[in-house]
């Protein structure tokens, strides 16, 4: 992992001596109160009402929303990440470009060895806790201990009761108090912005090319339900527009090759396949048995962002399948795109509308 830093041209606002991330700042006047509630959670989950296991069951835990000022979530992280144990389940919260979705909430469903976790966060420290484009945090089973920094920065403890004293012992170090209603940035209106100087110069990785990085050094996958197309208020989409990016690396550890596919499609499941079969096809010589394909990018996207994604794409000339004896009878072989989309009326799943690869 490259390490990434903040551009050392950004102001950080201060409010009353409160000083915020820089990646995220209130626009509107308040008062920022440190502190931190705490709310005690029975257990939930396991079986449901026909016997059937549908998630892990989370035990008994107190709840604990803790708000402090910009340069002490560092250090009170570093206090409250000592009390994970070896393996644990990495997660991350992106604000993405998905249309129907604010937060790509990525998730570890593979342990992971505490050491490498922390060694990322301290790598990356300036990503994680100053830009307002990001959450992370990570989850244990045994002992339960759940740690999240949302991309407020406003840290989340959920633990099993016999670890409540020692979190407020933690608390207690850093002069925080219970209180009702402690106050960061998302406590009024607020801005969010990325910070990070390689995202201003050419000099280093990009954040989404960070975030790409992220997702394979914690092996994340988008925690969300691949059979359903639904909003953030759990409304059925039906078909939409999607466009993925999907990367596929050699065994020979030669430069990976990136495609870039907008599609129709009912669910995500059906949109990363349909892409993956429409990128290797595009790439001839490449075999998806060697060949490991990654989903980079899965986004929906309105009508309107889909014009502007294809409007883009017209000016650069398209990419299209070598024809070989094995592929003449492909329908995709070789690779034409399926009439424009309809500015209005259903979609159709399978459709192909863009097909090309990226440098």
């Amino acid at each position: 992992m490259p390490r990434c830093k903040a551009d050392p041209s950004i102001k950080r606002v201060e409010v009353g001596g409160f000083k915020f991330p820089l990646g995220v700042y209130p626009v509107e006047e308040m008062t920022p109160r440190a502190g931190y509630t705490v709310l005690f959670e029975p257990a939930d989950g396991g079986d449901d009402s026909d016997g059937n296991a549908e998630w892990e069951e989370w035990p008994d835990r107190y709840v604990f929303d803790i708000v402090v000022p910009a340069d002490r979530v560092e250090p009170l992280c570093r206090m409250l990440f000592s009390l994970i144990p070896g393996r644990i389940y990495p997660i991350l919260d992106v604000l993405g470009q998905d249309a129907y979705r604010e937060i790509d909430p990525y998730i570890s469903y593979d342990l992971l060895g505490a050491d490498r976790f922390l060694e990322v966060v301290r790598e990356c420290r300036d990503l994680f806790f100053e830009d307002g484009m990001i959450g992370f945090g990570a989850m244990s089973e045994d002992p339960f201990f759940y740690v999240f920094v949302d991309e407020h920065k406003i840290i989340t403890v959920r633990a099993q009761p016999e670890l409540k004293e020692r979190i407020e012992k933690i608390l207690a170090a850093f002069d925080l108090e219970e209180m009702s209603e402690p106050a960061g940035a998302d406590s009024a209106a607020h801005e969010h912005r990325g910070v990070l100087l390689s995202d201003r110069s050419p000099e280093g990785l990009r954040f989404d090319e960070i975030v790409e990085s992220l997702k394979d050094e914690w092996r994340l996958l988008l925690n969300v339900d691949s059979e359903k197309n639904v909003d953030e208020d759990g409304k059925e989409l039906g078909v939409t527009a999607w466009r993925i990016v999907v990367r596929f690396d050699p065994e020979d550890e030669i430069a990976s090759s990136y495609v870039e596919v907008a599609l129709a499609a009912t669910n995500l499941r059906e949109a990363e396949e349909t892409a993956v079969d429409a990128a290797a096809r595009l790439l001839a010589d490449v075999n998806p048995d060697t060949h490991q394909p990654a989903i980079v990018l899965a986004d929906r996207l309105s009508r309107e962002q889909l014009a502007d994604l294809l409007k883009s794409a017209a000016t650069k000339r398209r990419p299209r399948l070598k024809r070989t004896k094995e592929r003449n009878s492909d329908p995709l072989d070789p690779f034409v795109p399926d009439p424009a989309p309809p500015e209005t009326g259903e979609l159709k799943p399978g459709e192909i509308w863009l097909a090309r690869t990226l440098s």
